[in-house]
């Protein structure tokens, strides 16, 4: 069965033409079921990095965040100085 494709499900009915308890019950847990196994085969295809791969990306990210975490320091000390050299200039 290709993924991804819905199999029609017909509900036993009884002699009045109802669906029966246990094939409405049924319903619900079997889609779930479908769906379980269809992510397990979805996970089966998915390329997972290596251990390397992670560490460097890791390494890189977490060297980004410095960068630009003083950076944003340096940019907000600076802004938040001259804001204080104008506020004491018309002070005066």
């Amino acid at each position: 069965m290709a993924l991804g494709a819905r199999v029609a499900e017909t509900p036993r009915r009884n002699d009045e033409g109802e669906a029966s308890v246990a094939s409405r019950l049924a319903g619900p847990f079997t889609r779930f079921r479908q769906f379980l196994h269809e992510v397990r085969a979805e996970l089966r295809q998915v390329n997972w990095p290596t251990f390397a791969t992670v560490r460097s990306t890791t390494v890189v990210v977490i060297a980004t965040v410095f960068v630009f975490g003083v950076f944003l320091f340096v940019v907000d000390y600076g802004v938040s100085w001259i804001v204080e050299q104008v506020l004491t200039r018309f002070r005066q």
